[in-house]
């Protein structure tokens, strides 16, 4: 499915309920993609999973989400243009519902790996009028449903309201009647009542009375037609051919060497075609008859050439299989047939001299020469004279290079329709429209290079952003929200100090450079241990590393965390064996104010004194111990950590204090 179909879900889920919605949204659905681009492919199952995710979130139904999604594909498509193409259909609702197949085909060149459902007008009355649906989808029947909804209110003016008759393996919407699948089962089939104001349009187009002048006008010999159009065949009811152009039989033999010419006459017509659009679709008189506004494409059934085949077929007694002699056509088929086979002899001898042949632009051997399959496109018109089905149809051949691939020449075209006029100009454009798509093509990779750049590039900058501050906190600045400073009732604050790292007194630059390879190795380990959102790392000052747990995500667990921390470091920087080098550590529990500071290097500090009694827990720690205040000890030690008592400490500020010692975590 192209990514223009979710581009309109994203912009008005966005638009509708809120960005914060599309993002739980791609959270439920597991989607990483933040902008769908319209050309690329995604998976069909991600719509109804965001209809399933958008029902969740909204409380609203999931039929009432993908009519919704089909009603904001109609209204974002204007934004292409494409809203001009569906007013030019025609002046009614109707002609539009007769149109939607062609649309689809048209479209296929700029989106050449579009799946398009087919649909027809079965039924049409002064109150509406009936469609079949087929496609290869499941669970997009509402989602049609918002698109003909939204498309007879905006371009049409009409109110119309549409349910399922009768639908067959369409997974959210059952099964609600018999239908007889033609191909398949994994075939999509639902029949969809629309009702709407129709009776302009049957006033005006289908209970037309014809003009007496009309009445009077003479019979045209089918002959004469067949001269005019030679890419033409007629049917019966049974859907076997009963006259064909001379073209169309002079290729069928060209492309079906060793089969005899005149069984092309009275053979069924899917026995020598097979029709490429509309995709699914029962070829019989009923069905036909309701479709000859859509454009069908035949491709015509051929055996292969070889040269057994082109010697059975020149060799053949067609004189005895049947009483008729050959006509013109496959006279002159047969003659075809005969030079085409001396061009078959030199072509196969070209590409055995070339089969060893490299081609320099690919490198890859160049591919061996034969016809290419022709394909047929038109309208089956009922004649009523006759009372057959005429296809009226003509080759589709875009460049002078494909009517040659095909066996066909400019004078085997239509001379009266722009078949050659159209032929020609290909071929002239062809060379200018390569180069055009490949610089496009170019064009469009350095754009996703360039986006998926952009991507890299603030990935990285959120995650320096969230390294300095803390993710919640620098989200709630994104949204232009003020610095907020934010208090705690309770934390637990620990201070690290590396010792023995660098004298003061020295001025050996080699013993700096050292000292800061030594410190990075230490405050390195002690990142690793750093586990998130139970404990933060607030900053480094000099040889001092700072942490905290139950900030700025509120923590209950604050002190055994902290603790455990430290029990962890203690153990880390002692297996790194640095000569000389060792740590001690202070930890306090109290309230706390944090906030963000600064603006050119911004940084989360904590504030109170709380903090200043762990620094002082830190400075007056022996190397190697973990020192607690008495509140942190009590509070562990309730919850089986290991503390013995130092006894009482004189604090720089504070006087003399009970504090312990931390020996080992709870067993």
């Amino acid at each position: 499915m192209y990514g223009m179909l979710y581009e309109s879900v994203q912009h008005y889920i966005q638009e509708e309920y809120g960005i914060e919605t599309w993002k739980k949204i791609c959270q439920i659905v597991d989607c990483k993609h933040n902008t769908f681009k319209t050309h690329q492919i995604y998976p069909d199952k991600l719509m109804p999973d965001i209809a399933a995710a958008l029902s969740a979130c909204t409380g609203e139904s999931f039929d009432f989400c993908m009519n919704f999604f089909g009603k904001c594909f109609v209204r974002f498509f204007s934004n292409f243009g494409y809203d001009k193409m569906i007013r030019s259909t025609g002046r009614y609702f109707c002609d539009f519902l007769q149109s939607i197949d062609n649309i689809h085909l048209q479209m296929r060149f700029t989106y050449p790996k579009m799946k398009s459902p087919s649909m027809q007008l079965t039924n049409m009355d002064d109150n509406g009028a009936v469609i079949l649906y087929r496609s290869g989808r499941t669970g997009m029947s509402k989602y049609l449903i918002g698109q003909m909804t939204e498309v007879a209110k905006e371009f049409y003016g009409l109110e119309m309201t549409a349910y399922v008759i009768e639908s067959q393996n369409d997974i959210s919407g059952g099964t609600a009647g018999p239908i007889k699948l033609s191909d398949g089962p994994l075939t999509v089939i639902v029949k969809y009542r629309l009702d709407f104001d129709n009776r302009d349009y049957m006033a005006k187009r289908v209970n037309i009375v014809a003009h007496p002048t009309q009445l009077m006008m003479p019979h045209v010999d089918l002959n004469v037609f067949l001269e005019l159009f030679p890419f033409t065949i007629v049917l019966n009811h049974d859907m076997k051919i009963t006259l064909a152009g001379e073209k169309i039989i002079e290729t069928w033999i060209l492309h079906n060497p060793g089969v005899n010419p005149k069984s092309f006459i009275g053979t069924h017509v899917m026995d020598v075609f097979k029709c490429r659009r509309p995709k699914d679709t029962k070829i019989d008189w009923t069905t036909i008859l309701q479709m000859r506004t859509v454009l069908f494409e035949m491709e015509l059934i051929r055996t292969g050439h070889n040269r057994a085949a082109y010697d059975k077929a020149l060799t053949m007694d067609y004189e005895n299989l049947d009483e008729l002699s050959l006509n013109e056509a496959q006279t002159m088929a047969l003659a075809k047939a005969d030079e085409f086979e001396k061009e078959q002899v030199k072509e196969q001898a070209e590409a055995a001299a070339s089969k060893e042949e490299i081609d320099p632009a690919t490198g890859q051997r160049r591919p061996s020469v034969g016809l290419r399959s022709i394909l047929l496109k038109g309208q089956m018109f009922y004649i009523k004279d006759v009372d057959s089905l005429i296809f009226l149809c003509s080759p589709l051949i875009e460049n002078l290079d494909e009517l040659h691939s095909i066996g066909l020449y400019l004078n085997d075209l239509n001379p009266h329709g722009l078949s050659r006029e159209l032929v020609m100009a290909g071929w002239q454009h062809c060379s200018k429209l390569e180069i055009m798509f490949e610089k496009e093509e170019q064009r469009s990779d350095e754009l996703e290079k360039s986006l998926e750049l952009a991507d890299s590039w603030k990935r990285q900058g959120d995650e320096l952003l969230y390294s300095m501050i803390p993710r919640p906190i620098a989200e709630r600045m994104r949204m232009g929200q003020e610095h907020v400073c934010q208090s705690f009732e309770e934390v637990s604050v620990i201070f690290i100090e590396v010792m023995n790292i660098y004298d003061s007194g020295s001025t050996n630059v080699q013993e700096a450079m050292q000292a800061v390879n030594t410190l990075n190795k230490v405050f390195s380990a002690l990142d690793e241990e750093i586990i998130s959102p139970f404990v933060y790392k607030v900053e480094t000052v000099g040889m001092v590393y700072m942490a905290v747990s139950g900030a700025p995500d509120i923590n209950p667990l604050h002190a055994q965390h902290a603790c455990d921390l430290a029990l962890r470091v203690i153990k880390k920087v002692k297996a790194h064996n640095l000569p000389d080098v060792a740590i001690r550590v202070g930890i306090n529990s109290g309230p706390v104010v944090a906030g963000v500071v600064g603006m050119k290097v911004p940084r989360y500090c904590l504030f109170g004194d709380t903090v200043n009694t762990a620094s002082r827990m830190e400075s007056s720690c022996d190397p190697w111990k973990i020192q607690l205040s008495n509140y942190t000890a009590m509070k562990v030690r309730e919850v089986g950590y290991k503390v013995e008592a130092r006894g009482f400490v004189k604090v720089k500020g504070k006087g003399d204090m009970e504090t312990y010692w931390l020996l080992e975590g709870p067993e």
